[in-house]
């Protein structure tokens, strides 16, 4: 039997972006495993329900705003097996549901038990109105990475599928233009970038499919001002963080420069801060309610967790959250978004 470092093998080592797009989207790749993504790292859909039922709050504020059309849509990007868009139509007011057209975009087969009520896509429609969110999709768009050499310069980084690099050619067009606007490096040797330009692309290219209503990105980010020094390439694993090895057998992913990919009108936030905005609270249950209704206590304080996983400082809330309207007011949507920023 032919195994994936087989299949993934390639005659000369290649740069980063072309060898994770074979390594996660290949035949063989990681995100065509039969386990999911979900067998192998946990994310916010995962975490807790209340993911599920903000993002669904959400959609119905923006169901109101948009002045409730005959058809709304939702639209989840990088879909792992389906669980979030399963999730928000459970959640959703049965009036809204009613008229919810939910898709699910991956790449990946069609999960035989998946609600039938879903459309699974391999690319987002065109014309629509309504939510488009792509929860941790962007860091799975492949980029490339490059290093600062010993004489100053730029290189692309090439990997083989063991995962050892070597320098290749100075960065130069486009890519040379998008370090210099988003990520510029000293000339000091060792210093590294993931070139995000690809992302910048998909985002404008899933954006522009809504006719009307709010995109949402949310994904590991960092802005221009606060760049790691080295980048910040990695693998998972089995639920463990690993080297980023493309030889399918792990997730290879990079944070995403959010700044980047916003368009006019777009705000970044926290995560922290739009779930806060969304009703998602950490906030304990008062003591009395113990007395007065321990089962109702219980269910509170286990719903206080998950929320407070959601919205922790160092982790889950420092989520980057990036929200492109497309002829709607954000100012709808979003209540009070800066009482919840430093919480």
């Amino acid at each position: 039997m032919t195994n994936d470092k087989e299949v993934l093998r390639t005659t000369a080592p290649r740069g980063w972006r072309e060898a994770t797009e074979a390594a996660l989207y290949g035949p063989q790749g990681f995100y065509r495993r039969p386990e999911g993504p979900a067998g192998h790292f946990r994310t916010s859909v995962h975490a807790s329900p209340l993911y599920a039922g903000a993002v669904a709050r959400l959609l119905t504020r923006l169901d109101t705003a948009l002045g409730r059309p005959h058809e709304m849509a939702f639209v989840d990007m990088g879909a792992g097996r389906g669980e979030l868009t399963a999730a928000v139509l459970a959640a959703l007011p049965p009036d809204v549901a009613a008229r919810v057209r939910a898709y699910a975009v991956e790449r990946a087969e069609r999960p035989a038990d998946l609600d039938p009520r879903i459309e699974w896509r391999s690319t987002p429609p065109a014309g629509v109105t309504g939510l488009l969110f792509a929860n941790e999709w962007l860091d799975n768009v492949p980029v490339d990475v490059v290093e600062v050499a010993a004489d100053g310069v730029p290189r692309r980084m090439l990997v083989d599928e063991e995962g050892t690099e070597t320098p290749g050619d100075p960065v130069a067009g486009p890519d040379a233009e998008w370090l210099a606007r988003w990520w510029p490096l000293d000339a000091e040797p060792g210093l590294r970038a993931e070139i995000g330009r690809p992302r910048d692309e998909a985002w404008a290219a899933a954006t522009a499919t809504l006719t009307r209503g709010l995109a949402v990105a949310v994904d590991y980010a960092h802005t221009r001002d606060t760049r790691p020094p080295f980048g910040t390439l990695t693998g998972f694993r089995e639920g463990r963080e690993t080297a980023p090895v493309p030889d399918g057998s792990r997730d290879i992913t990079a944070h995403v420069a959010l700044d980047a990919c916003a368009a006019d009108g777009a705000a970044l936030l926290t995560q922290r801060a739009a779930l806060g905005a969304l009703g998602v609270s950490g906030g304990r249950p008062p003591l009395t309610l113990a007395s007065t209704d321990p089962t109702a206590y219980v269910r509170a304080l286990m719903r206080a967790g998950e929320a407070a996983e959601l919205t922790a400082p160092g982790g889950l809330g420092d989520f980057g959250w990036l929200l492109q309207p497309v002829d709607v007011a954000l100012s709808a949507l979003l209540v009070d978004v800066a009482d919840h920023e430093e919480q």
